[in-house]
């Protein structure tokens, strides 16, 4: 069995984050962003308040270094902001009537100018609201990009005492969870129900793989098939979150019950640290699981590999990508690498349809195996990259359940003048078909849906469709 060892913040981190990618080479029009914004040079000091400085230096950030920046009618994004900003000082029981928003009239410059001016004149009439204002503003720019690799990670109250092991939440997942919540809920499809007890609140509740979730905090998880936000506070992500109220049913006894679960630090067990696990199944098949595309996880699933075939005969690779959030896009070509030389694995594209091709590295040694690749809805960005590359290429198949469609494109990141990072991409994905997969996912080849019955009964149809393909 192959295992890496790694933080389980860290860990959830590195599946519900975009991927990365090098710095790409400036346009001509990014020259004046360049001076507001650059990459990362190490570790950023310690985050400062968030101010309207910072919100200009993400604007023009944004319009210098985005994917379609030079084509994005700014006004969208100025206009976005200035919602939140009313919207929240009408939460807070408040309404100014400086509150107004400026004419805008397509100069970019111009109309910063503009907001700014109203920007500072609303805000010093509610100073205690100033640091809150700022924050919802530049999350409501970054958010108008309608972008699932754009995010400003701003918020530093994460738990300060992870360690090796450490899980945080309410001790479960669900069929709908991950990437999906994050990037494009929207596809997930009823009913929501226990996919894996981790142990914390929901083991010590006797919560079981199966249990179909009704209802969370009174709210349907679905309404007319459609998810809500509801699915969402399943994931708390911060240690004040509050405890969780669930109606559980279980099909197997026909039980209906509500339990408050409260989110907390729990011990995981070992599986739920292998970043990349193996193991061998029947007929001389080798299992990989990755779950992540951590630096070196090719590597280490070509090991495990190399491992399982010692002393025998390999008859084909069963390669687990369900849950896999992504990483780096290298490692994914690295993977794919493996099974196929001399291949355009996908493509790079900036706003004026100028694509860059991302080939194979063709010093991987071709294992010269059948191939056989699991997904589900959490399979998102570099691990949508193997996917597409495995099903456009022809060099295994595709079982399990459409992927997630949350690969817009390897996103650079940028730091700002108070420590936080914005990250967006410089050029959008497709794939070896030049095919669009974000938002609308890789469909399998085969497609064997998970179902609660299984999930109570401890059935891998995927897996079990995967064996009978390789042992044809």
């Amino acid at each position: 069995m192959t295992v890496i060892r790694t933080a389980t913040a860290g860990l959830a981190l590195l599946l519900a984050a975009a991927c990365t990618a090098p710095t790409p080479p400036r346009s001509q029009a990014s020259t004046e962003a360049s001076t507001v914004c650059a990459p990362p040079q190490g570790p950023p000091g310690a985050e400062t308040a968030t101010t309207v400085d910072v919100i200009e230096q993400a604007y023009f950030c944004i319009l210098g270094n985005y994917y379609s920046g030079a084509t994005l009618d700014a006004r969208s994004l100025l206009t976005a902001g200035f919602i939140a900003l009313t919207q929240e000082i009408n939460r807070n029981g408040r309404d100014l009537p400086e509150a107004t928003m400026p004419a805008l009239t397509g100069d970019r410059k111009a109309d910063w100018a503009a907001f700014e001016a109203v920007y500072r004149k609303t805000t010093d009439q509610v100073p205690d609201l100033r640091d809150k204002l700022a924050v919802v503003t530049l999350e409501a720019i970054v958010a108008a990009l309608g972008d699932n690799h754009a995010r400003w990670t701003h918020d530093t109250k994460r738990h300060p005492d992870y360690y090796d092991g450490d899980g945080y939440g309410l001790g479960f997942e669900a069929n709908v969870h991950g990437p999906q919540v994050d990037g494009n809920p929207d596809v997930a499809l009823p009913p929501l129900f226990v996919t894996t007890v981790q142990g914390g609140a929901a083991q010590a509740a006797g919560v079981r793989p199966g249990d179909i979730i009704e209802s969370i905090n009174g709210s349907a998880p679905f309404i007319d098939g459609k998810s809500t936000p509801a699915i969402a506070t399943l994931y708390p992500r911060y240690p004040e979150a509050r405890p969780v109220q669930l109606r559980l049913l279980r099909q197997s006894t026909g039980r209906r019950w509500r339990v408050t679960l409260k989110p907390g630090l729990f011990q995981r067990d070992l599986a739920a640290l292998q970043v990349v696990q193996s193991k061998l199944l029947d007929d001389g098949i080798a299992y990989v699981q990755v779950r992540g595309f951590a630096p070196d996880a090719a590597d280490r699933a070509f090991k495990a590999i190399s491992r399982l075939r010692t002393g025998r005969t390999l008859t084909g690779v069963v390669l687990d990508l369900r849950g896999n959030g992504g990483g780096s896009p290298t490692e994914a070509i690295r993977l794919v690498s493996a099974f196929v030389h001399g291949k355009v694995t996908a493509y790079l594209c900036t706003v004026d349809g100028t694509c860059e091709s991302m080939r194979t590295d063709d010093t991987v040694e071709l294992l010269d195996l059948p191939l056989v690749v699991l997904t589900d809805r959490s399979c998102a960005s570099a691990c949508e990259h193997v996917s597409s590359a495995v099903k456009d290429l022809r060099i295994g198949q595709v079982v399990g359940t459409r992927t997630a469609g949350v690969i817009s494109g390897p996103a650079q990141a940028y730091l700002l003048s108070n420590n936080t990072r914005l990250g967006f991409p410089a050029r959008h994905h497709l794939g070896p078909n030049r095919e669009v997969i974000d938002r609308i996912g890789v469909p399998p080849d085969h497609h064997v849906p998970l179902t609660p019955e299984d999930a109570a009964a401890g059935r891998d149809p995927a897996l079990a469709k995967a064996m009978t393909l390789l042992q044809k």
